[in-house]
């Protein structure tokens, strides 16, 4: 579907450079599938890239869900292992006028954007939905709405690290009030889907994240694409390279082990490539698209 608005314009191109250290104990053999490459969109693009395992094996690369996620099939035996990725992304965002970017009709809409208005594992907008139309409902429908929605959690939340877990959902954030980026994620994915916005989780690398990890933030499907937002306010949308997308965090885990190995060390990382950038917000307020 074309959007219905015409200021479309491409920002002027950036390189990001990323990368990631993976450092394993592994015990028997175990099967690893690792989530850690860059994806590739109309508006982000590999310059170059490596990905190396200590010791070699065989790796089977495979693209997985509907937006064909890059994974990583690997059997290792026992060893230690080390996971090496870095490469150089090449950023075209699609920039809008927030308050030009309107909401899209469900009728219109594409058939592979309607499952991410779903109640999913994380994010139970089914039950948030009550919530999230007497907060949310009355507000003018667009990007500015799912910007309220980020602002609300956002402020109403506290970010700390180690106060949640893999078991934890959105309806647990939201009465805890605390969490780390994939709560915030959550929350804001299950607030949009509860009041007709489509929604999906993201993950990836993120410039001047501190301290530096993969990152977890979120994508609104909006006048006919699908638009950025960080309810952290952590990184710059301009900054946000993508690795996977999916309804939540348990499509696109960056390793997931069936086996016995223990993650020992994990160092990642993403800058500017020209050492330019702001990491406290889009630098001019833009609705930014990289999808």
């Amino acid at each position: 579907m074309v959007p219905s608005h015409q200021t479309t314009q491409a920002s002027r191109m950036t390189q990001i450079q990323i990368g990631s250290q993976l450092n394993y104990t592994v015990r028997q053999e175990t099967l690893f599938l690792f989530l850690v490459e860059a994806s590739q969109t109309q508006h982000q693009s590999i310059v170059s890239e490596s990905l190396t395992f200590d010791p070699q094996i065989a790796v089977e690369t495979c693209n997985v869900g509907p937006e064909g996620n890059r994974l990583c099939r690997v059997v290792v035996q026992p060893c230690e292992l080390s996971v090496s990725y870095q490469a150089t992304v090449e950023m075209t965002p699609d920039q809008e006028p927030p308050q030009s970017v309107c909401e899209s009709d469900v009728s219109q809409m594409p058939a592979d954007v309607l499952p991410y208005m779903n109640p999913s594992r994380y994010c139970e907008s089914d039950l948030l939905a009550r919530f999230a139309f007497e907060e949310f409902g009355q507000l003018n429908r667009g990007y500015t709405r799912v910007q309220a929605i980020c602002d609300w959690v956002n402020s109403h939340l506290d970010y700390t690290p180690g106060s949640t877990n893999t078991s934890t959902t959105a309806t647990d954030v939201l009465l805890q009030r605390t969490g780390v980026c994939r709560d915030y994620a959550h929350l804001a994915v299950s607030l949009c889907r509860g009041i007709g916005i489509p929604a999906r989780y993201v993950c990836g690398y993120a410039v001047g994240l501190q301290p530096p990890d993969f990152h977890g933030f979120m994508e609104a499907f909006l006048d006919g694409r699908w638009y950025l937002f960080d309810p952290t306010k952590l990184a710059e949308t301009t900054g946000l390279v993508r690795i996977g997308v999916g309804r939540d965090a348990a499509d696109v885990a960056f390793a997931t082990i069936t086996g016995d190995a223990t993650l020992n060390q994990q160092n990642v990382w993403a800058q500017f490539a020209d050492g330019n950038g702001n990491a406290n917000g889009s630098s001019d307020g833009s609705a930014v698209s990289t999808a």
